[in-house]
């Protein structure tokens, strides 16, 4: 049986996103930047590549997750209580969004960018897990 095109849209939208922001995250802190250290890159330069990409992923991690809650609050199909506060998808999202925020509030910290590090691999593992989890429209099956 089809799915509802609403719902289709909203299984096209969780994939893209969860794709993009995740896959992207991973990619530049595991891949693209030690890759650049193995090149041979000077280590003040890759420092200011990594402090410019970061923010930018986060940010875009932020704004993908809160569009998978929209998706995953849709295909509950229940009010903002108890189904989207039980769903394990919409718990990662949360911790998701607020390392995001943790990440852009300590950033005026003295010691800040480990803080900053710290809220980036929260976020990394927690997409990771988010991964592994089904799909917002497969939860019944």
């Amino acid at each position: 049986m089809p799915p509802a095109s609403g719902l289709r849209g909203g299984r096209i939208a969780w994939q893209l996103t969860l794709t993009l922001w995740v896959g992207g995250v991973w990619m530049l802190h595991f891949v693209l930047l030690p890759a650049l250290q193995q090149f041979g890159l000077a280590p003040l330069l890759i420092d200011e590549l990594a402090n410019y990409m970061r923010p930018l992923m986060m940010g875009f991690a932020g704004v993908c997750a809160a569009l998978q809650l929209l998706v995953v609050w849709a295909a509950l199909g229940q009010g903002l209580g108890h189904g989207l506060a039980r769903d394990l998808r919409a718990q990662l999202l949360a911790l998701v969004i607020l390392g995001v925020a943790g990440f852009f509030a300590v950033a005026v910290m003295p010691n800040g960018a480990y803080l900053q590090l710290f809220a980036y691999l929260v976020v990394a593992f927690a997409g990771l897990i988010l991964v592994l989890q089904p799909r917002p429209d497969e939860a019944g099956r």
